[in-house]
């Protein structure tokens, strides 16, 4: 099963967080995304802002339904996305789901 056919799951603390072996393999499946320690980030660039906040507006969706939020930064045409699992500080399975699903939304 594709990552982006998953459904992010349920994290408590205490979980452990993947190991870096476990996230540099699951990285391979989202290779536009940079693997930055406990982070993986990714930046869109769009023709303008409404292009970009149209973007945001989507992920905003995606993240709701999954319940798995990325942080967002908007600099005019340009849209920044980190995920990382906050409640364990650190990467878990759902981080490369919600990456795989933002890649499907057809941003550059």
């Amino acid at each position: 099963m594709k990552l982006s056919d998953e459904k992010c799951a349920r994290v408590e603390k205490g979980q452990r967080p993947l190991s870096e072996v476990e996230a540099a393999g699951l990285s391979k499946e989202v290779g536009r995304w940079a693997l930055k320690g406990a982070v993986l980030e990714r930046e869109f660039g769009f023709k303008g802002f409404g292009e970009a906040m149209e973007f945001v507006n989507r992920v905003a969706g995606v993240a709701a339904a999954e319940d798995h939020h990325p942080d967002i930064c908007v600099s005019y045409n340009k849209v920044s996305l980190k995920l990382s699992t906050h409640k364990i500080g650190g990467l878990t399975r759902n981080d490369f789901i919600m990456a795989a699903k933002i890649d499907g939304l057809g941003a550059p």
